[in-house]
């Protein structure tokens, strides 16, 4: 079971991609305020103990393919991540807060998919046929 994350009562494995947009798609992140957002988001996830495996900040979206705990839902994770980057970001850039002057620097919805090793078809076989007796003799119960 390498790989599998740990919790105190818990062994998962729960991957995200997540995708969301700049608010009217504007191209701000740029330069400054992309190293920025990158950094806010990788402290926001680092406190919600999110391993972000894969990311990418483009001139107006954000993909980030991450490993969330069973505790924490895709909803609460990007409330978390755009409410406390938009807030940062615009306190620290006057530009922002210019163009984004109703302080919704995010737009409103985000695209998720789970990720796993697992698919659903071996989901089901395994279902199906975890009571049966092994094939092989070799190991037995006794009666």
């Amino acid at each position: 079971m390498s790989g599998y994350r740990r919790g105190s009562h818990t062994i998962y494995e729960i991957k995200y991609h997540l995708v969301w947009v700049t608010k009217y798609r504007y191209h701000v992140l740029k330069g400054e305020v992309a190293h920025r957002a990158r950094e806010l988001i990788r402290q926001t996830c680092l406190g919600l103990d999110v391993r972000i495996e894969k990311g990418h900040v483009g001139k107006d979206h954000v993909h980030i393919l991450g490993s969330a705990p069973p505790t924490l839902s895709p909803s609460d994770l990007m409330k978390q991540i755009k409410g406390r980057s938009s807030r940062k970001l615009q306190q620290e850039f006057a530009h922002l807060r210019k163009r984004y002057w109703g302080r919704h620097f995010w737009a409103r919805g985000y695209f998720c998919a789970t990720s796993g090793r697992v698919t659903e078809e071996q989901i089901r076989d395994y279902i199906e046929g975890h009571d049966r007796e092994p094939p092989d003799s070799d190991f037995t119960v006794g009666e």
